[in-house]
């Protein structure tokens, strides 16, 4: 997938809270960003004109792996 790099500005707790996740799931900042935007547009009801089979692909992917965090969640407490 190609990337394209921007600047961003977020608030100090939002970029800790990310960082550890990213590091907990063993992927760079930028990668786990990158994911969760999308997941959060297609939570929010974002679809693309015309999505490519990648990005459907992307996407479902990361709704399975949004379902096991909330599952392992659950089973701690």
């Amino acid at each position: 997938m190609a990337t394209r790099k921007v600047t961003l500005s977020l608030d100090a707790s939002a970029v800790e809270y990310a960082e550890r996740a990213a590091k907990a799931h063993g992927v760079s900042l930028s990668s786990w960003l990158s994911k969760a935007a999308r997941r959060e547009a297609v939570r929010t009801g974002y679809r693309a004109a015309r999505p490519s089979a990648e990005a459907e692909g992307l996407a479902v992917t990361d709704e399975a792996e949004v379902a096991a965090a909330e599952k392992e969640l659950r089973a701690e407490g």
